[in-house]
C-alpha cells in the first residue's frame, strides 16, 4: 500500500521574472540552476548563457561564484525563518506544525538535486557557515519551541528531554543528503526525509500524539493525491 511518504510530485521551481533587477535575476537563476544541477556543476558561463547575459554583467554584481552562492544561501535562510514562522503560527498544534512542515518540504525537496549541501559544504565554507548557524542555532529553537509546546498539549511524552532531542533533530537533518547523494536512484530525499521524521515524530507522542499523528497522515496524503490528480 502507497504511504504518503511514497508519493512522486513533479519538480516546480521559481520563475525568474523579468522585471527583476540585474542582481536579483541573477540570484534567482543561479539558485535555479544550483538545485536542479548542483553547484559544483554549474559554471558563471551557464548562468550567463541562460540570463542571456554576458559574464562581465554577472562580475559587475559579484565578484566570484562564491559571493554568489553565498548571496543564494543567504536568501534561503531568510526563506526557511520565513516558512519555519508560518509553519508554528498555521498550526492547530505542535503535531498539526510537523505535517505542515512535511507538506511544505514536499515542493522544496522536488526541486533540489542532493548534491547541493555537499557542494556547499566542500567548496564554499562561507555559505555553509551560513547554513550551519542556522541548522544550530534558529532550527534547534524552533525544534525546541514545538517539543515544549506538544508536552504542553499532552501530544509528546512529558519525560522528553527537550535539549537532546532537539539536538538529534538537527543533528539528522543532513542524512537524507548524504544518503542520497551517494545513492541518488535508489534514494528520494523525500521519501527519506519523511521517514526519518516519522521516526522521530512516532518517538515522542503520547496515545493521544499517536492518534493525530495517524490522522494527518492521512490528510496529508489526501491532499497530496488531491494535488496531483488535480494538477493543469
Amino acid at each position: 500500500m502507497e504511504t504518503f511518504a511514497t508519493i512522486k510530485v513533479s519538480i516546480v521551481l521559481r520563475p525568474v521574472k523579468v522585471n527583476m533587477e540585474p542582481k536579483d535575476r541573477i540570484q534567482s537563476k543561479a539558485r535555479e540552476l544550483f538545485l536542479r544541477y548542483g553547484i559544483r556543476s554549474v559554471s558563471m558561463d551557464d548562468i550567463a548563457s541562460q540570463l542571456g547575459m554576458s559574464k562581465k554583467t554577472i562580475y559587475h554584481s559579484f565578484a566570484d561564484k562564491d559571493e554568489l552562492v553565498a548571496a543564494v544561501m543567504n536568501n534561503e535562510v531568510t526563506q526557511i525563518h520565513h516558512d519555519c514562522e508560518l509553519c508554528k503560527r498555521d498550526a492547530k498544534d505542535a503535531v498539526d506544525e510537523i505535517f505542515i512542515t512535511m507538506h511544505r518540504l514536499y515542493d522544496q525537496f522536488t526541486q533540489l538535486n542532493p548534491m547541493v549541501l555537499y557542494d556547499i559544504e566542500k567548496f564554499h565554507p562561507r555559505a555553509f557557515e551560513t547554513f550551519r548557524k542556522m541548522k544550530e542555532e534558529y532550527l534547534m529553537e524552533i525544534i525546541a519551541h514545538n517539543l515544549e509546546r506538544g508536552i504542553r498539549e499532552e501530544l509528546y511524552r512529558e519525560d522528553v528531554n527537550v535539549e537532546l532531542m532537539s539536538r538529534y533533530r538537527v543533528e539528522t537533518i543532513m542524512i537524507p543528503f548524504y544518503i542520497t547523494a551517494s545513492s541518488p536512484s535508489k534514494f528520494n530525499p523525500i521519501i527519506v526525509t519523511t521517514e526519518i521524521m516519522e521516526h522521530f515524530l512516532y518517538g515522542l507522542a503520547t496515545l493521544k500524539g499517536h492518534k493525530l499523528i495517524t490522522k494527518y497522515k492521512e490528510e496529508l496524503l489526501k491532499k497530496k493525491v488531491y494535488e496531483i490528480t488535480h494538477k493543469k
